[in-house]
Formats: structure tokens, C-alpha cells, sequence
């Protein structure tokens, strides 16, 4: 199996505010990524040039030397994505990160998951690698070698099954009608009958031991989701 998946990513974590930092550090240790921490600019221009993190989430407000200055010294000795947080909402303060190197903004207060999905978004960029492999929860998927692995097993997937439970996994927790998914795994010309999608449900249930249907959860009248 290729190693490259979330537990190689480092990200760099630098607040001086000790409850936003232990926030976003939790999280992201949840979702599997190595996590370091600074409380002020000196501290994280130092660790990012020892730790070569794949992304920094710098705070603007830091006491010795602003998160501007961090940036453009960052920028200057390491090639890494730089998610710059303020809590001012302003055009010229975004302006200025970004031209001074940063790749994305956030304003505070700020939702967790919008964070995690522009760190997502930043990975795939500059590791395109990471869109063929990847794991999600007790599932690791190695798309370019058409193999999903459970709990560390291989299973032994139909290309139908494949594709399907692909696209439940990248779906995690988001409801799936049964036309949708039969337009997305089957296609929209596909001409048979809709229950197709129950029986290949029941056969993946069967391959990953989904006995109580923890995991492919049906939702009565709507479609099925999966929780992971």
C-alpha cells in the first residue's frame, strides 16, 4: 500500500491564543494529520525551517513579529501553503497576506470543517498524489490501483462494487438518493431497474461485515449514507 496518505502530512499551527491552537490541533489530530505548534512568529519561523510542514495556519495578531512578517519569511526558506487567520475583515489586510506569499484566508471566528476542507484543498494542489490515495476512517482507497482496503484487508471488489463504494466513501455522511447514486455509479443512460442499487448495497455490506448496517446506513424514503 502507498504510504502517502494523511499521517505524513505535517501542518504547522501558530496562535498565540492557546484555546484556538489546542482547537485546531484536536481536530486535525482526529482527521489523522502530525500537528506542531508555535505561540509566536520567532517560534514558527524557526519550526517551519527545521519541519518543512506541508501547511502552516498563522494567526496575523502575534506578539515580537506580525503574521505578515512570518509569511514573508517563511516564504523566502521553505515551499509550503501558508492559510493566513484574522480577525479583521478586511480587503486591503487579505490583499496584503496574499501578496506577500500566503495561499488562502480565513476570517475568525471561522467553522472547523471550512478550515479542514481548504487544507484539503491546498493538499491537492501541491500533492496531486493524495487524490489517488487516501484514507478514510478504517477505509484506505488506492485508486490507482482500483483496490480498497477495510480494517487493513484487501476486498475483493467487482468493478461495479469498486465504484460504488467509492463513491459512498467520498460522500461520508452526506445522504445519497438511490437515482443519484445509480446515475453516478451506473451513468444516466443506464436503463434497468432502480432496486439494482439495494442488491450491490447488500453485497458491499456482505464484504465489509456491515451485519447491523452501522456503517451503509439506510435512510427510509430517501437513500442510503455512509458513517464513518
Amino acid at each position: 500500500m502507498n504510504p502517502l496518505i494523511k499521517d505524513q502530512i505535517h501542518i504547522l499551527v501558530v496562535d498565540d491564543e492557546e484555546s484556538i491552537v489546542e482547537f485546531i490541533k484536536m481536530g486535525l489530530e482526529d482527521d489523522g494529520f502530525i500537528v506542531h505548534t508555535a505561540f509566536d512568529g520567532y517560534e514558527a519561523i524557526s519550526l517551519a525551517k527545521q519541519l518543512n510542514p506541508n501547511i502552516i495556519i498563522l494567526d496575523i495578531m502575534l506578539p515580537g513579529i506580525n503574521g505578515y512578517e512570518v509569511c514573508s519569511e517563511i516564504k523566502k526558506w521553505v515551499n509550503t501553503s501558508i492559510i493566513m487567520l484574522t480577525a479583521k475583515d478586511d480587503i486591503d489586510d487579505r490583499v496584503k497576506g496574499l501578496d506577500l506569499g500566503a495561499d488562502d484566508y480565513m476570517i475568525k471566528p471561522f467553522s472547523f470543517k471550512e478550515l479542514l476542507a481548504r487544507i484539503n484543498a491546498r493538499l491537492r494542489n501541491n500533492l496531486p498524489e493524495l487524490n489517488d490515495v487516501m484514507s478514510i476512517g478504517s477505509f484506505y482507497l488506492n485508486d490507482k490501483a482500483h483496490e480498497i482496503y477495510f480494517k487493513n484487508n484487501l476486498l475483493e471488489l467487482s468493478p461495479t462494487e469498486y465504484n460504488l463504494l467509492k463513491y459512498l466513501l467520498f460522500n461520508n455522511g452526506l445522504v445519497l438518493s438511490k437515482p443519484t447514486i445509480l446515475e453516478k455509479v451506473w451513468g444516466f443512460d443506464f436503463n434497468g431497474d432502480v432496486n439494482i442499487v439495494e442488491v450491490y448495497i447488500r453485497y458491499l455490506r456482505d464484504k465489509i461485515g456491515d451485519n447491523e448496517h452501522n456503517i451503509i446506513r439506510t435512510i427510509r424514503g430517501v437513500g442510503y449514507k455512509v458513517v464513518i
